[in-house]
């Protein structure tokens, strides 16, 4: 979240939802090359990347930054983000037939309850757009999280985010040059130090043993351990950033960590 921030603030917020997945695409493309793996996945899984395309290298990326563009805060934002693991697990129970037990709804359960109760709370009980557009960012995220975890059971997490990155240039390549040209940019450090972030490890160093984590500890189980991103973001923005947050964003954030440690005690 800090480094979309750092980097909308010199280019549009489309420019660095899309833009980010041409970036991560091209060094994909150099690393299957150079491991000698062909660049395209068989044709039988391409549904399934079909979704990851969808949830993680065009859904996330352009919810959350048109959310933060809005005037979303890092620490907010990161907060709400906060119900991913939820999301993940239902689609986990749903595309990859796991079955978590009571223990793991109870806290999976809480942690939502925590963060829809502070979403209400800090905007009088009626969520804002930015809301909205982080609620379909982690929509997006759960669904493309599972199907990577499903496919890395089989293939190499590398490759998994590898072949969905070359799969997507043909759609995200043209778009990102019309945007190149069409929005104003301000180059800044800061501004491409967020988008050299955002290109190279969140959309594709980080899904290498992320998708790695969720098919060898299972989707709903593993995926939980990103409720401690809001707590980790609220440092991250207070440190990077001098962003301030009140005594309810922090509680909101302990209550999650309190529920992930519960799910990570059940097993699937």
């Amino acid at each position: 979240m800090p480094a979309t921030v750092y980097a909308i603030r010199g280019f549009d917020p489309w420019l660095v939802a899309v833009g980010r997945a041409v970036i991560a695409g091209i060094i994909a493309l150099i690393c299957l090359k150079a491991a000698r793996h062909p660049l395209l996945p068989p044709r039988s899984q391409w549904p399934a990347y079909a979704l990851i395309i969808l949830g993680v290298v065009i859904g996330f990326p352009v919810f959350s930054s048109l959310a933060l563009g809005l005037g979303a805060s890092t620490a907010h934002s990161a907060v709400i983000v906060g119900l991913l693991p939820a999301a993940t697990a239902a689609c986990a129970v749903l595309r990859a037939s796991e079955r978590p037990r009571p223990l793991f709804w109870a806290g999976c359960t809480a942690g939502a309850a925590a963060i829809t109760a502070f979403t209400l709370v800090q905007h009088q009980g009626r969520p804002s757009w930015p809301d909205l557009l982080l609620l379909g960012a982690l929509g997006s995220a759960a669904i493309g999280y599972t199907e990577g975890g499903r496919l890395a059971k089989h293939t190499p997490g590398w490759r998994v985010i590898s072949h969905a990155l070359v799969l997507s240039l043909p759609l995200t390549t043209p778009i990102t040059a019309v945007l190149a040209f069409t929005t104003p940019i301000t180059i800044t450090g800061e501004a491409l130090a967020g988008f050299a972030y955002v290109s190279v490890i969140s959309m594709f160093v980080g899904f290498i043993p992320w998708y790695a984590g969720l098919a060898r500890g299972g989707i709903a189980r593993a995926g939980q351990t990103q409720l401690t991103q809001p707590l980790m973001t609220l440092v991250w923005a207070w440190f990077l950033m001098g962003e301030r947050f009140g005594p309810l964003t922090v509680v909101a954030a302990l209550a999650v960590l309190v529920c992930v440690a519960m799910t990570q005690r059940a097993r699937t």
